[in-house]
């Protein structure tokens, strides 16, 4: 067994909480909030011999005790993903709920101690929910403070929001979590800008990281934490933006990788790994990047189905519906365009593409808003129960094959359902047990 085997091995058995069963080569970390994407998650776990546990992520900004984007707070996020389960008759202790770059950067615009007080309340809030994987994430600066923090006070911060984490975990009687360490990753959400040459992690900046951590939590009393740190995050030259996707390259990151065999227990986990190819996130997990991070491609898949069945029903019906599902969706981002601006650029005519089809997906924000649920609504009422094949083999081509086949119902839910299941079924084949 090589080290990057065994890492793999040690690592995972502590998020899985289990000894006495063989773990899997790596997991896949779903981080969405989007009903269907969880469903098909656990849809798709179900019916793979051997899945053992899914793992489900919430960031910071998507839900904490303020209620975040989603509205909603860690405990009303775990009862969401409880009853989506409880739905389709998924075991709930299948499920292991994960925090996402918890730290301060929700409030970051406010003074340090005032953020971090926040933060700390925040993570307590996870742990008191049941979440068991919590990625502590202090590197951002605070008002008044440099937007990249140094590693020691980052480190520091850290070991504050895990004393805030054992606490509440003594507290409310839950187990305690296990960690995730490390900031350098991509741009949550994805890049802005076209994607040329990345900076990978340098393999002594990792061994670092680890370094300066292990002395802030011995410094605070919390190196029972430290012992329970499963990985660390870096960046392995993966990213999207807008418009274009960096893949894997495993070349690149050969000193990186090998770096693991200096970080006895840990393994890397790796973010943004939306739209990589399937070859790409087996070598990913060859080389101990063991935690898969998918959000927006996930999403981004669903909207595409949408869309299909969008123009489905157009070609069904002879004429458009006018507002219809697109056309209602660019006046809600119009009228509320906090989501996406910023984040988009160029011209009127390339900002309108990108609100819909950016790798980043910021279009994902706006599913909830309840004229675009109406129109969504509306869409489905317009379509027959039974689709003609040959419009789903027009608009939804990658699905077709399944839908001849008869494992996959020529109706609207289900094709929808396929179509995030397709986007996930590289993860499984990288993660699975070979």
């Amino acid at each position: 067994m090589t080290a990057i085997d065994h890492n793999r091995d040690v690592a995972l058995r502590k998020l899985f909480g289990r000894r006495d069963l063989p773990p899997p080569r790596g997991i896949t970390s779903v981080c969405s909030a989007h009903p269907l994407v969880i469903e098909a998650t656990l849809r798709q776990a179900a019916a793979t011999p051997g899945a053992g546990a899914v793992l489900i992520e919430a960031t910071c900004n998507q839900v904490n005790q303020e209620g975040g984007y989603t509205g909603m707070t860690p405990a009303d996020f775990r009862r969401f993903i409880e009853g989506i389960a409880a739905g389709i008759g998924f075991p709930a202790d299948r499920i292991i709920l994960g925090g996402d770059h918890l730290g301060p950067n929700p409030w970051r615009r406010l003074p340090a101690e005032e953020a971090m007080t926040r933060a700390q309340t925040m993570v307590a809030a996870f742990v008191e929910a049941g979440f068991e994987k919590i990625h502590l994430d202090t590197s951002m600066g605070c008002a008044g403070e440099p937007a990249a923090l140094a590693d020691d006070l980052t480190a520091a911060r850290a070991a504050r929001l895990a004393m805030a984490a054992e606490d509440a975990a003594q507290r409310s009687g839950r187990p305690a979590p296990v960690y995730v360490i490390g900031t350098e990753v991509p741009p949550p959400g994805g890049a802005t800008h076209a994607l040329d040459e990345i900076e990978i992690t340098r393999a002594d900046a990792a061994c670092k990281t680890l370094a300066v951590h292990r002395a802030a939590f011995s410094e605070a009393g919390v190196e029972q934490a430290m012992e329970r740190v499963i990985a660390i995050v870096v960046q392995p030259g993966v990213e999207f933006g807008n418009a274009n996707v960096a893949i894997y390259q495993p070349e690149r990151v050969a000193s990186l990788t090998a770096a693991l065999d200096d970080m006895p227990e840990l393994v890397f986990e790796a973010h943004s790994t939306d739209y990589q190819p399937a070859d790409a996130l087996s070598a990913l997990v060859d080389g101990g990047f063991a935690i898969l991070k998918v959000g927006p491609g996930l999403t981004f898949a669903l909207r595409e189905a949408f869309y299909a069945l969008e123009a489905i029903a157009d070609a069904l019906s002879g004429t458009p519906t006018e507002p219809g599902l697109r056309a209602t969706l660019e006046a809600v981002m119009l009228d509320q365009p906090s989501h996406w601006a910023g984040h988009y650029g160029g011209g009127a005519g390339e900002e309108r593409l990108q609100r819909h089809f950016s790798y980043s997906d910021r279009i994902r924000y706006y599913w909830p808003d309840p004229r675009v649920a109406a129109a969504l609504e509306a869409l489905f009422e317009r379509l027959p129960r039974d689709i003609p094949e040959t419009l789903i083999s027009q608009h939804l081509g990658r699905i077709y094959p399944h839908v001849v086949a008869r494992r996959v119902a020529p109706e609207a839910r289900a094709l929808c359902l396929a179509a995030i299941d397709d986007a996930l079924a590289p993860y499984c084949a990288a993660t699975a047990v070979r």
